[in-house]
């Protein structure tokens, strides 16, 4: 690829302090920068316009997968042949982005992510990098796949990529969405070493708790779409053995000594009930995927 547009594509929301320094950085690697301006309430829009960027602005606050969705898009506009997307914080050092471009380059990857948890994580506070493996572990464990940092916000897409990744999730949950999408259209992932500044002038404030429950959420969300049967299905099935197993249970202790055991009674009721609801939930889900994929292939 002979003189690639690269084309970094930044969410910010608050972050007057740091925006100008992460654009007028970036420029320096990159042919232009992309900030989306999701709802500030202060001058980040301004900034980021001043230090040479161009802005998207939302009216309000709609997170940060809606952020990143309008982001791809305006690059696809734009033309890119290569994304990067980093922190507006300033957590994401620009001297790693060769080593996110290359792969794309020499054509050995589709996507590439900067992983904090190759060639060493000293610099991850010990309560973050407990919750990004553990996401990370699920994420694998969904998609097939085998990274190390599902979280990394600092990656590299090729031209290619983008209208296969494009993510619908409102919020953190995206990150882990564009993975599973990457996964199903089969495209190639590569994790590459970076290290993260998280000593900056205002470093996240969000939860880790409540940011962690939402991207297992929109993970197993996502998930469930894509496989009703496997998520639904399974689960119901089990639940009917159990319904099963206490009511031959009890009508076994009913034939012998003419009880009726209540609390058998009522467990093989609920989970009876608890089953035959994950079960037809799991089929219509099927049903209805199964339809819009129908329809997506005949637009086509």
């Amino acid at each position: 690829m002979t003189n690639p547009k690269v084309v970094a594509c930044v969410p910010a929301f608050n972050e007057e302090r740091t925006i100008g320094s992460v654009v007028v950085r970036a420029l320096r690697l990159v042919d232009e920068v992309v900030v989306c301006d999701d709802g500030s309430s202060d001058a980040t829009a301004e900034t980021a316009e001043c230090a040479g960027a161009r802005v998207i602005r939302h009216e309000r606050n709609l997170g940060y997968g809606v952020a990143l969705c309008d982001l791809l898009i305006e690059a696809t506009r734009l033309d890119a042949d290569m994304v990067i997307t980093m922190d507006a914080d300033g957590q994401h050092d620009p001297r790693f982005l060769p080593f996110l471009v290359d792969p794309i380059l020499d054509g050995s990857a589709d996507i590439v992510i900067g992983s904090r948890f190759l060639g060493g994580s000293e610099t991850v506070p010990s309560y973050r990098k407990a919750g990004v493996k553990f996401l990370t572990a699920v994420s694998n464990q969904l998609t097939d796949l085998s990274l190390t940092d599902c979280q990394s916000g600092y990656r590299a897409y090729s031209a290619e990529a983008l209208p296969k990744i494009i993510p619908t999730e409102f919020g953190m949950g995206a990150s882990t969405e564009i993975l599973a999408r990457a996964s199903e259209a089969g495209l190639r992932i590569k994790e590459v070493p970076i290290t993260i500044e998280y000593d900056v002038d205002r470093p996240s404030t969000q939860n880790p708790f409540s940011h962690g429950l939402g991207v297992l959420l929109s993970t197993v969300k996502y998930y469930s779409i894509r496989r009703p049967l496997t998520t639904y299905g399974i689960p119901g099935l089990a639940a009917l053995v159990v319904a099963f197993a206490f009511g031959f249970w009890a009508l076994e202790i009913f034939r012998q000594t003419r009880v009726v055991s209540t609390n058998m009674v009522l467990i093989s009721i609920g989970a009876g009930i608890f089953g035959l609801v994950l079960v037809v939930t799991g089929v219509i889900l099927y049903t209805l995927v199964s339809v819009v994929r129908d329809v997506k292939q005949r637009d086509r």
